[in-house]
């Protein structure tokens, strides 16, 4: 039985970081960190808003809204919080069934005990609201005084991003003003106050605060309750952004705070009808994996037509809140099967910034579209030249992960042929889907290179996804994703032609190119002898040597292990799921002794210093007939935010977050590996492929359209049209 809640009961302020991400709760337009009220920016509290970035000291990130959720507690003059005070008690919750974070903290004042509670969700019906509800229960007679309202001395990583803060009160609202540094853009956050009784209040504003004061008459054993109503907006919402958050905080003050709750509750019932996956026999598998789709729900940008989803999702600025492969790699699926048009939501992003891949393309004299690495707004690329700081300089390093990860094209032509095979609909190609396609081709064949005396072509100097290794020529991945990229551009044409009755010459010659470049791109073959496929040229040639002892070469624990000079480069060692990864997307294309020497010869291999990784060997291991094996990759990936550990630290630059690649990824283990979903001859299949443990996996996904239901037991597998 899956309870739909976490819980962390006591406070240590060492996990208060991570805490935050794993408590997060969000609404698609803003994501909230799991931290407390009380919380100043040295325990990195966060409003972070989807799609709006600002560059400061030379890094683009996005923002974190001014925290309307800022509270104190005082008794007597004593001001009680986790930071100051001890605590008799103190638990904190996330339930994850409806997205509302809670903590209880009961504290020892000189006249008896008493108990601070509060209760928060980001609206999933009004998508610019945040309810706070706080309740005050005393032992004692006396007064307390709440200290609540709006901080705009917000955290930033490389900030600050606000040129300006303009506070005040206006019309019973505080509200706070920022005004970026870049490009003036305007952030507005606007905050009404619902009390029981009416009570003395003091506004007071300054050092980009504005604070209201309210004095409470306290009665032991009573129940004291007032709520926050907090309005965001920014001028990407349009030239009324500041009227409109004074329009929404008083609207939501009136309609009260159990109405916007039930709004809320019943707005993730919707999802949950089709989402939710259940596991019989496995209640741990079952939570963690719901928890995991959770974390999806929460930062799916249904209030656009075409956004996408960072790696870290809303949960802060790592990785400059930039969209990577992993939306399309790992995330889209889930909403594939479950919120068809939140995937075309995120397709929709590629197509609006094809410009952005033409202009970099260009700029290394190149055709077509090269997809930015870090994608920010307009498909400016946020990737550095010098995305890693040495340990022992302090100095920037040279990393090429902006000009050499040209999979990334790849990642995108991918997601659009998908979605249009599993919802049968062409609307995406005819809104610029098709064009996106050609141009990557056209990016890939720009990069061909034949040898005068073979008969093939080859791509060199590329990184794959298996990141310690730089510069190599031939890496499978990325060979087979540009062969797949050309033969969806030769559909394309092909259905053009037809439609069209003729073809231009320019189309013609186009094609012929691409057909060619698609038959004669070496893809690397298993070896005829051990049946291994080379990860790319040379990779047999590199040291072999076991994963602790090149843990015990590092000099310093934040090492980055890549790059020319790092540990791991001239060694067998890699990163992440790299050739697993390919023949996990194309398995129909290996048999089964080929998918299963792979996977028993890499993993060993594979430090999983990705989120990423961990999926990719569990699905493999399912269609290698590996169910117990690939369960621990499962869990680890379903697990990754609930647990304490994970990599915070990229040599000295923190990316600590969220990690909704590996969210994705367990979805996707559970729905594509265990329950072996798959489509053939245009038909919906399932196969059992269980757990040990498990004894039936059932969940709903949308295909052509149609619901169904699916149900896999060890003996049954079984695919149901519901609607």
């Amino acid at each position: 039985m899956i309870s739909w809640k976490i819980e962390e009961n006591g406070y240590d302020p060492r996990k208060t970081a991570n805490l935050g991400n794993k408590f997060l709760a969000g609404n698609g337009y803003m994501g909230i960190r799991g931290t407390l009220e009380e919380y100043t920016k040295e325990q990195f509290p966060a409003i972070n808003l989807a799609g709006i970035y600002d560059q400061a000291n030379g890094w683009r990130e996005p923002l974190n809204a001014p925290n309307g959720l800022y509270t104190r507690l005082l008794v007597e003059g004593e001001e009680y919080s986790l930071l100051k005070k001890e605590w008799l008690s103190h638990k904190m919750s996330l339930n994850y069934r409806h997205g509302l974070f809670s903590r209880e903290t009961v504290f020892q004042t000189k006249k008896g005990s008493i108990s601070l509670q509060t209760e928060r969700f980001a609206s999933m019906e009004e998508k610019h609201l945040i309810a706070l509800m706080v309740t005050l229960t005393p032992s004692f007679d006396g007064e307390a005084e709440i200290i609540t309202g709006i901080d705009g001395d917000v955290w930033d990583i490389n900030g600050p991003h606000y040129d300006s803060i303009d506070t005040g009160s206006l019309n019973e609202c505080l509200y706070a003003f920022g005004t970026t540094h870049e490009n003036q853009d305007h952030v507005a956050v606007v905050e009404a106050i619902g009390l029981l009784k009416k009570t003395d209040q003091m506004v007071s504003n300054g050092d980009r605060k504005v604070m209201r004061r309210i004095s409470i008459p306290l009665k032991a054993g009573g129940q004291y309750k007032f709520y926050k109503y907090i309005a965001v907006y920014t001028s990407k919402d349009g030239e009324n952004y500041q009227s409109e958050a004074e329009k929404l905080a008083l609207k939501a003050k009136e309609a009260g705070y159990e109405k916007l709750l039930s709004g809320h509750k019943n707005n993730w019932e919707e999802k949950w009808k089709v989402s939710e996956v259940s596991i019989e026999g496995d209640d741990e598998a079952m939570e963690a994996l719901n928890y995991s789709l959770y974390h999806l729900h929460s930062i799916a940008p249904r209030h656009s037509e075409s956004l996408s989803i960072a790696a870290r999702g809303l949960s802060g600025q790592t990785y400059k809140g930039a969209v990577f492969w992993d939306t399309e790699m790992f995330m889209l699926d889930f909403f594939l099967f479950t919120e068809p048009q939140i995937a075309k939501t995120l397709l929709k992003y590629r197509i609006d910034t094809l410009p952005g891949a033409q202009k970099k393309a260009e700029s290394y004299g190149l055709d077509g579209a090269f997809y930015p690495w870090e994608s920010q707004e307009g498909g400016y690329d946020a990737c550095s030249d010098y995305n890693v700081t040495d340990v022992f300089t302090g100095r920037p390093m040279r990393t090429y992960f902006k000009d050499k990860q040209i999979h990334i094209s790849a990642a995108v032509v991918y997601g659009i042929m998908r979605y249009t095979l599993f919802t049968g609909k062409r609307d995406l190609l005819s809104e610029g889907g098709a064009e996106v396609i050609l141009e990557c081709a056209k990016f890939y064949y720009s990069l061909l290179i034949r040898k005068i005396k073979d008969e093939r072509y080859e791509l060199w100097d590329v990184i794959g996804p298996d990141e310690y290794h730089e510069r190599v020529n031939n890496n499978a991945y990325t060979n087979r994703m540009a062969k797949y990229t050309f033969d969806a551009a030769v559909e394309i044409l092909k259905e053009e032609k037809k439609e069209a009755n003729k073809d231009s010459l320019q189309k013609k010659e186009l094609l012929e190119r691409l057909q060619d470049a698609a038959e004669h791109l070496y893809i690397p073959a298993p070896d005829e002898k051990t049946g291994i496929i080379e990860q790319f040229d040379g990779y047999e040639q590199l040291e072999e040597v076991s994963i602790a002892e090149v843990k015990e070469r590092l000099l310093h624990e934040k090492e980055y292990w890549g790059g020319a000079y790092g540990v791991a480069s001239h060694t067998k060692i890699i990163k992440q799921a790299d050739v697993v990864t390919m023949i996990n997307l194309f398995s129909e294309e290996y048999d089964a002794e080929t998918r299963y020497k792979n996977w028993i010869y890499y993993e060993p291999r594979t430090e999983h210093g990705s989120s990423l990784s961990a999926c990719m060997y569990s699905m493999l291991a399912c269609k290698c007939g590996m169910a117990d094996k690939a369960y621990p990759f499962f869990i680890k990936s379903a697990g990754a935010d609930l647990g304490d550990g994970g990599k915070q630290w990229a040599g000295l630059i923190y990316i600590g977050g969220t990690h909704p690649a590996a969210s994705g990824g367990a979805y996707m283990t559970a729905v594509e590996g265990f329950a072996g979903l798959r489509i053939e001859d245009g038909k919906l299949k399932v196969s059992s492929r269980l757990s040990s443990a498990w004894i039936r996996l059932s969940f709903k996904v949308y295909y052509l359209g149609d619901l169904y239901q699916i149900t896999v037991t060890k003996d049954e597998a079984q695919v149901k049209k519901i609607r």
